[in-house]
């Protein structure tokens, strides 16, 4: 296997703990051990991460943009969900 047949991988850092991963960027590795070495050396340079997670590409699945009515619609009917929907009491006023 050479170079040009080296699957393409996700990468994923954590800065801190407690915080979510972030997507950095995308690198070519023969395995997730390379890829996770790889996004090390290239995206953690300056201690920047915590934690790495490497996906391989053809792994992750997307909604189309244009499903987005389908998809997140049925939302906007659960009012309850809203945070505004809830009557505090006055001594909780600062919240």
């Amino acid at each position: 296997m050479n170079q040009n047949e080296w699957p393409l991988w996700e990468v994923f850092i954590r800065a801190k703990q407690g915080l979510s991963h972030k997507h950095v960027g995308s690198l070519h590795a023969a395995d997730y051990q390379m890829a996770i070495e790889n996004a090390r050396d290239v995206y953690t340079r300056r201690m920047e991460g915590v934690s790495i997670w490497v996906v391989e590409s053809n792994n992750l699945y997307a909604n189309e943009p244009n499903e987005q009515d389908a998809l997140f619609e049925p939302a906007t009917d659960k009012i309850y969900r809203h945070p505004t929907f809830y009557v505090l009491p006055e001594e909780l006023n600062h919240m």
